[in-house]
């Protein structure tokens, strides 16, 4: 049974990896201010960036969908790992190793399933290249390689590599590694033959496909040999590391620069991709035996941050598949904020074979924006129509002008609609540019009756109300609550600033039930003073505090938020520390007043001097608040 991972070790792992930089593996952060980052939410679908990280804190927190932890949570998350796995993960990248509690460690016992299968596709992508490298056996691979233009070289910058035709060679070389054989054919690398496991890909020239972190989950293997009856290209199956229809091959290669550049080329194969890095277009990647998809844009969306600059250029050929293919990308365009092109070589060649027959400079010039995709579309529509006949000009309109409605930009839209009237001959050129902004008109009026499902609020007005378990709902963003809100942010973020102070507030000092609870949060975990000690097992302790997960959603979404004011100081600090036990103590003296008003009526003469007696101490108090200040406290 696998034994429990030390928690001083646990420990070593947040501090040694910085969430900033695991979180950048997946998306593009930016700077929001007050030392934090954002960006567009890898676990929910959205335009506008509520995803935040706080590298000092080593927190994340959407302020849309409410999701929120530290690095090893996001690794949880991310890549559906156990507690256990994100952290071996995070140990091997920053060359920690692991003690175990109950029973030492056993590597091939105790790492998760998804650790395991990983760990074998690696083995198995560094055995490919081994033997495409070596073995006399692999000349076909390299002459493949060769005659379309990668070296040596090339082919070790992107791992490709060999696989031998005999049954089982992988397959034993893992055992020999201490893999199962229910490990091997969980991996998809081995199927089941008639004697047990034997190869899934023989004879064939292997692609490793990798996630976006840069591990292998996959590979792509290209037939050599007439004599092979399989398909041309046979890619792993579906496996619980990998989904075609959710990797993009190059991915791990073009990720920095798609950010950085704010532009993707989305070319059709392998080789495709080899080509345009090589030629210095280090934005390409490529789909993996599937149409390019949504699941496809939301990886793309995340890197381009969806501003307004981006560009996404696909590349497919001229022939009636590629036209095909461009056509269903289109489809899904308006899932981009980018704006799209499209590419079509002469002579209808793919990328590689223009680099053969052209160079590095033709590929480079291909994919520069030429034709913008609904311009593509509306053309492929166009010529389906005989448009000399008023019934077939009238019948492209029908199926052309809704495409022209969905641009998004208006002026672009007309301009389009224009061009439209050009394509079909119509010379009332108003007339398809009313009845383009009449379907738009349309369109918007449909999605009037709420906003739209990506439609993200801003971060701030996330928690503007909240419902108690029983009762109406708190207006958490009016004045009292507010103030509360800036003083547990304090206490999360900055608590050698209101500590001791803070420690000795109640939870009925915070009004509102949410930041009551989080104040309780904070006690159960050792209070602000364990914070000063260490602020960053603070926040993991307070957060493990919490009741449910709702109070640690609030916590996690309170060490992220920016405070504020820009310069946080002891001054500003003792403020709102001030103002939340004043308004505990006017509310307070209100109550006292109350009392003494119905024992003024004729009530006991003893209770009514005490009561009286604290009035006035709580009225020298609030005078003594508002005179000294923190002072006072």
């Amino acid at each position: 049974m696998a034994g429990r991972i030390n928690d001083e070790d646990v420990k070593a792992v947040r501090d040694a990896v910085p969430i900033d930089a695991v979180v950048s593996e997946y998306l593009q952060l930016r700077n929001a201010g007050g030392g934090n980052l954002k960006g567009l939410c890898p676990f929910h679908d959205e335009k506008s960036p509520s995803f935040q990280v706080s590298p000092s804190k080593g927190f994340f927190h959407c302020f849309g969908c409410q999701e929120g932890g530290d690095t090893i949570t996001f690794v949880m998350k991310i890549d559906h790992l156990t507690f256990s796995e994100a952290v071996e993960r995070l140990a091997g990248q920053a060359g920690i190793t692991l003690r175990y509690e109950e029973g030492g460690y056993n590597p091939s016992h105790q790492r998760g399933e998804r650790i395991r299968l990983v760990e074998a596709h690696k083995t198995a992508a560094d055995w490919y290249v081994e033997q495409l490298a070596t073995s006399p056996e692999a000349e076909a691979g390299r002459k493949f390689l060769a005659e379309r233009g990668f070296d040596q070289a090339a082919a070790e910058h992107f791992s490709v590599g060999y696989s031998p035709q005999g049954w089982d060679h992988l397959t034993r070389y893992l055992r020999g590694k201490g893999f199962s054989d229910k490990e091997l054919l969980l991996s998809g690398l081995s199927q089941e033959g008639r004697r047990g496991p034997i190869d899934r890909f023989r004879g064939r020239l292997m692609w490793p496909i990798r996630d976006i972190g840069g591990e292998v989950v996959g590979f792509g293997a290209r037939k050599l040999y007439e004599a092979d009856n399989g398909p041309k290209y046979l890619n792993t199956p579906d496996t619980a590391i990998y989904r075609k229809s959710q990797v993009l091959y190059g991915i791990d290669l073009a990720k920095k620069d798609i950010a950085k550049s704010s532009r993707a080329v989305v070319v059709e194969g392998y080789t495709d991709v080899m080509a345009c890095h090589l030629a210095g277009v280090t934005t390409a990647i490529a789909t993996c035996g599937t149409a390019f998809g949504t699941d496809h844009i939301k990886i793309l969306r995340r890197l381009l941050m969806d501003n307004g600059s981006a560009r996404v250029i696909f590349t497919f050929d001229g022939d009636a598949a590629g036209q095909k293919a461009a056509l269903r990308a289109f489809e899904d365009d308006q899932k981009f904020a980018a704006e799209t092109y499209i590419a079509i070589a002469p002579d209808n060649m793919d990328p590689c074979d223009l680099r053969l027959a052209k160079g590095d400079e033709a590929v480079a010039e291909l994919v520069e924006p030429r034709t913008p995709l609904f311009e593509f579309a509306l053309r492929q529509i166009v010529l389906r129509y005989d448009l000399d006949t008023p019934a077939g000009r009238a019948a492209a309109l029908d199926e052309a002008a809704p495409i022209v409605a969905r641009i998004k930009n208006t002026g672009a839209q007309h301009e389009v609609a224009v061009q439209l009237a050009g394509m079909l001959g119509i010379l009332d050129t108003q007339f398809v540019v009313k009845r383009v902004a009449q379907l738009a008109r349309w369109a918007r009026d449909r999605g009037g009756k709420g906003p739209a499902p990506d439609r993200q609020q801003r971060p701030e007005q996330q928690y503007d109300t909240v419902r108690a378990p029983s009762g109406p709902a708190l207006t958490l963003r009016n004045p009292v609550y507010a103030t509360e809100r800036e003083l547990l942010k304090l206490a999360l973020q900055r608590p050698e600033l209101v500590s001791p102070a803070f420690d000795a507030y109640g939870m009925d000092e915070f009004t509102a039930a949410p930041y009551a609870a989080v104040r309780q949060a904070i006690m159960d975990a050792g209070g602000a003073e364990y914070g000063v000690q260490d602020s960053q097992e603070y926040l993991i302790q307070v957060r493990d505090a919490a009741p449910d997960n709702a109070v640690r959603a609030m916590v996690t979404e309170l060490a992220v938020e920016a405070i504020m004011r820009k310069t946080v100081d002891e001054h500003y600090a003792g403020d709102q520390l001030v103002t939340v036990r004043r308004r505990a103590v006017e509310r307070r003296i209100r109550d006292v007043q109350s009392q003494l008003t119905r024992l003024s009526a004729g009530g006991d003469p003893a209770q009514l001097a005490a009561v009286q007696n604290e009035l006035w101490v709580l009225q020298q108090y609030d005078q003594a608040l508002r005179e000294h200040g923190a002072a006072a406290l």
